[in-house]
């Protein structure tokens, strides 16, 4: 068995070296189109992918190939499949290094699709992002670049998850909060874009993730920004409100039509509960989120919600909102000092609730939703 692993490695090791050779410079043009070709084809399956992954002189010679300037016609073909096969390699952790060293490169090919893709994988690793916003700030503009992008008809769906990733750090945030230039403004749109998911749900976790920054949480609610029907909005269906609740609730989210539809994808979904949430954390946060009729939208989620994880954080969300205010020096939710006994048996809950929530949904799966009552808002 070893002797047959070790003449496969050898195998895979001189077609990874054939492979290479037929990406450079001197195999010629129809040779490394071919070659690109048969890489990006390769990179679709997991175990090819691994394996140009493990291969820096293959990852070298497409990376050459990818960022080549302004590729004549016949090459721009070659240079689309290399890149493309980037892509799908970017997401194994060994592709990193070999990447990263050629960032300069990568760089410049934004704001591109496939090259917002690789810098979103890329970025899924917090060294990694660090090194991407440097890289951004050395060319000058920062994140300027990706953020006049969303003005495109159709923005590269990959922009999204890069500008997610990004956030997970504080000076991500802080780019994407930049006052003077309106940049988490831009965002705001895209909570309800229907062209992909795949950017709505990185456009999404990028502003869930500015929510973390609570000495932005009266901007983000102050009319300057207005943040919270863009995330309410995808939240709520086409039900009708009395004439008394629906005067409570922000403009946009009065009379809308019967065919309004809620978010598609519960991952989404649950983000953007959990933004709302991280918006209360502050006590001047919890009086806006209740005072523009936040409990009845998430009370009509409540009724059509069927995922469990989607439901739970709707019911805390809910709780949050009709419970008493926490005690003196508890009024910021986010500064809270809780010790590492009590956040392990919260953790501990956690996984149980998860537990209960999972078994609950085999149990009771042809059930209506609407057996499960919702947290009652208490009379104002």
């Amino acid at each position: 068995m070893a002797a047959a692993e070790e003449e496969d490695e050898a195998a895979a090791a001189a077609a990874m070296a054939e492979l290479a050779g037929l990406l450079a410079p001197a195999a010629g043009e129809a040779a490394r189109a071919g070659a690109a070709e048969a890489a990006l084809a390769l990179s679709g399956a997991a175990a090819g992918r691994r394996l140009l992954a493990g291969r820096p002189a293959a990852l070298e010679a497409l990376l050459e190939l990818a960022t080549a300037p302004e590729p004549c016609p016949p090459a721009a073909a070659a240079a689309r499949d290399a890149l493309g096969c980037l892509v799908n390699v970017s997401a194994e952790p060994a592709a990193r290094g070999p990447l990263l060293a050629a960032l300069p490169a990568l760089l410049g090919l934004l704001p591109g699709g496939p090259a917002c893709g690789v810098l979103a994988n890329l970025c899924r690793e917090r060294g990694a992002a660090r090194r991407v916003l440097r890289g951004l700030r050395e060319r000058g503009p920062g994140l300027e670049p990706l953020l006049q992008a969303l003005g495109e008809p159709r923005p590269p769906p990959q922009l999204g998850p890069l500008l997610c990733n990004l956030s997970q750090l504080p000076e991500g945030r802080r780019g994407l909060l930049d006052r003077s230039r309106c940049s988490v403004q831009r965002l705001l749109p895209f909570t309800q874009y229907k062209d992909s998911a795949v950017h709505r749900r990185g456009v999404v976790g990028a502003l869930r993730n500015c929510c973390f920054e609570y000495e932005d949480h009266e901007w983000l609610l102050s009319e300057e920004v207005d943040i919270l029907p863009f995330l309410l909005l995808p939240l709520a269906g086409p039900e009708e409100f009395p004439e008394d609740e629906m005067e409570r609730l922000p403009a946009d989210l009065q009379y809308l039509p019967q065919d309004k539809q809620r978010e598609e994808e519960p991952d989404i979904r649950k983000m953007l509960l959990e933004a709302i949430m991280l918006l209360t954390a502050t006590k001047a946060g919890r009086h806006v989120v209740r005072e523009k009729g936040t409990y009845l939208i998430l009370r009509e989620l409540h009724r059509w919600e069927r995922e469990p994880d989607v439901l739970a954080a709707c019911e805390k969300l809910i709780q949050v909102l009709i419970g008493d205010e926490p005690g003196p020096g508890m009024e910021n939710l986010l500064e809270v000092d809780v010790p590492e006994e009590v956040e392990q048996q919260l953790q501990r809950l956690d996984r149980e609730e998860e537990e209960r929530w999972r078994r609950r949904e085999q149990e009771e799966r042809q059930e209506a939703r609407d057996s499960t009552p919702c947290p009652e808002e208490p009379s104002r």
